[in-house]
């Protein structure tokens, strides 16, 4: 009987140890793969940029994601290679870390929404400032402004920020907005890049036909409480598997403790015997060959 719990009980250990390892590799890859597709992407982003700064570079979050992955899952699959104590706590403290920051400024964004909302408006007004120098910012606003059929941050009039839109600017532009605010009636036809043109002369009413006057803050917002069952599946996607580490390194570390704690308990024992028989001896060696660490 006592044969049986103790297999049982090594095997929830090599379980437990090969579940935490394939779960660190899997997130160690993904975060190399991250952070090689970041470091791409600012490379390129270096060479043709005319904008010195880093306002929402998608490279420069790739990065930092990559970073954190890479790092923190290289950490939780040595600890559980070699069963080293401090580096799983560590493993599961930055978990546990990570999970609770991201829980935090999820509750914090929904409580002091409007604030939430005036802090991205003007960050977005900011962007817009140089959107036609800052490649990476231009390709996500035009893709927000096409995708959710929106203008600008606020409104379609934050346009008057960028020096090319504003009304006392010379040139074609001026007085305009981008051609991804407009209403495309004929998807299949080739845009006109003018249809914006002189439109933040005319007030709101007038333009629903032309342009998307509604700002994209709003746009996103509405599209969020709209589509909620996908926005809690993708955060549960992302907080789940968090979560599922957490508690397979809280496990595997209470395992392990106790396997020390066995093993050791054991060979006091053994080496309490006097004479010491052969058959002693093998049994201590195979206590002490269960864990690596247990001195």
């Amino acid at each position: 009987m006592s044969g049986d719990v103790r297999y049982c009980e090594r095997l929830s250990y090599l379980f437990l140890k090969f579940t935490l390892i394939v779960y660190c590799s899997v997130f160690w890859l993904i975060g190399g793969f991250i952070l090689f597709i970041g470091i791409y992407a600012e490379v390129e982003r270096q060479r043709y940029k005319t904008l010195e700064g880093t306002f929402l570079a998608p490279a420069i979050i790739l990065i930092v994601l990559g970073v954190i992955m890479f790092i923190v899952s290289f950490i939780g699959a040595l600890a559980s290679l070699r069963d080293n104590l401090s580096l799983l706590r560590v493993f599961q403290y930055a978990l546990t870390i990570c999970l609770i920051l991201e829980l935090l400024g999820g509750i914090l964004a929904l409580l002091f929404r409007n604030k939430t909302v005036d802090l991205m408006n003007k960050n977005i007004r900011k962007g817009m400032v140089n959107y036609y120098d800052d490649l990476d910012f231009k390709n996500i606003m035009d893709f927000v402004q096409r995708k959710f059929k929106c203008c600008g941050g606020q409104d379609y009039k934050d346009w008057e920020v960028n020096m090319y839109h504003n009304c006392t600017a010379p040139g074609p532009l001026a007085c305009g907005v981008p051609y991804t605010c407009c209403i495309n009636t004929t998807p299949k036809q080739v845009a006109n890049t003018l249809c914006g043109y002189k439109v933040l002369k005319e007030e709101r009413l007038d333009l629903l036909t032309t342009i998307h006057v509604r700002g994209c803050t709003d746009a996103v917002f509405l599209w969020f409480l709209d589509n909620y069952t996908i926005m809690a599946g993708l955060l549960l996607g992302i907080l789940l598997p968090q979560f599922f580490g957490v508690v397979i390194c809280w496990l595997y570390i209470t395992r392990v403790e106790d396997t020390i704690t066995e093993c050791g308990n054991t060979r006091d024992a053994l080496l309490a015997d006097e004479g010491r028989n052969v058959m002693s001896q093998s049994r201590m060696a195979r206590c002490c060959r269960c864990l690596p660490d247990i001195d």
